[in-house]
């Protein structure tokens, strides 16, 4: 078994983006990219991510800024917040963390942003053009994952992937890129959800298995076949007296029991969750050199 190791892998992409923004954009007396980020309320997975995000783009030599604002925020003024971004010349791309307070529109406020600054990759626009094959921001989950698979060399061209969960942030864009006719792709692609019956037995046929579902440890060893490739999205925060956090972080699939099965396997925590962050620098460093139009 060899782990898919996201620090190492988002640590090599941040050198190679900071080196770009020294060469490209401060060698030359330009404005380094500037990204922002909107975060409501104060949900504490999203606050450690936003604060992820930051440091990264410290790192990289990026602007970061973070507009936050309190839980109760309505729908309209945080549409307000995205009009004032939307047309701000600093700011190269703009993140709305999600999950948003429940009495907010969440939908209504991703298609409100302007799909030429959206690094997160959620506005329709950008997910339309994704399923085409043309230039867009992909999202930030799915291209970590796209990204570490290439990274390691893991063949998917003719592979069995399946994908269990189909949100539109993780299940569904992952499997339409892993089914697309491109070096990562070429995949047959199993979308698997709540109501798929009997998913162990079409988990155990995967070569390549993606879990987002969400529920932590819901793969266990018997679902997955040996040698397979399997990737953990899911974090989740279970409480702990050993740790100083008062928490530890754990997946959504078994990783003590599996990776004995495994090929490769990704870390929970230091695998998917990097890579996400590192995507969306990616994202970033498009949107400053305009590639997406």
């Amino acid at each position: 078994m060899k782990l898919l190791d996201g620090k190492l892998i988002s640590d090599q992409i941040k050198a190679e983006i900071a080196s770009e923004v020294k060469e490209n954009f401060l060698g030359k007396n330009l404005n380094a990219p500037h990204i922002a980020a909107v975060l409501v309320g104060d949900d504490a997975s999203s606050q450690s991510y936003v604060a992820g995000k930051e440091k990264a783009c410290r790192d990289v030599g990026f602007i970061s800024s973070i507009y936050r604002y309190p839980a109760h925020t309505s729908t309209e003024k945080l549409l307000e917040v995205i009009d004032f971004l939307n047309i701000d010349p600093e700011i190269d791309g703009f993140i709305v963390q999600l999950p948003l307070p429940a009495h907010i529109h969440e939908q209504k406020i991703i298609e409100r942003i302007d799909p030429l600054k959206d690094i997160d990759g959620f506005h329709p626009m950008n997910l339309g053009k994704m399923m085409l094959g043309l230039p867009c921001y992909i999202p930030a989950t799915p291209l970590g994952i796209i990204t570490l698979l290439d990274r390691y060399n893991i063949e998917t061209e003719g592979k069995n992937c399946v994908v269990l969960g189909r949100s539109h942030i993780v299940g569904t864009p992952i499997s339409i890129l892993l089914s697309r006719k491109s070096k990562r792709g070429n995949a047959t692609v199993t979308l698997c959800h709540s109501y798929t019956s009997d998913i162990a037995s079409i988990t155990r046929q995967a070569d390549i298995l993606i879990v987002a579902m969400g529920k932590q440890g819901f793969v266990t060893a018997d679902m997955v076949k040996k040698n397979a490739v399997v990737v953990d999205v899911g974090i989740h925060r279970i409480p702990s007296e050993e740790t100083k956090s008062g928490f530890r972080i754990k997946g959504d699939v078994d990783f003590e029991n599996v990776s004995k099965k495994c090929s490769f396997i990704t870390p929970v925590p230091g695998g998917v969750g990097l890579m996400t962050v590192v995507s969306l620098l990616q994202n970033g460093l498009k949107s400053a050199k305009k590639e997406i139009s």
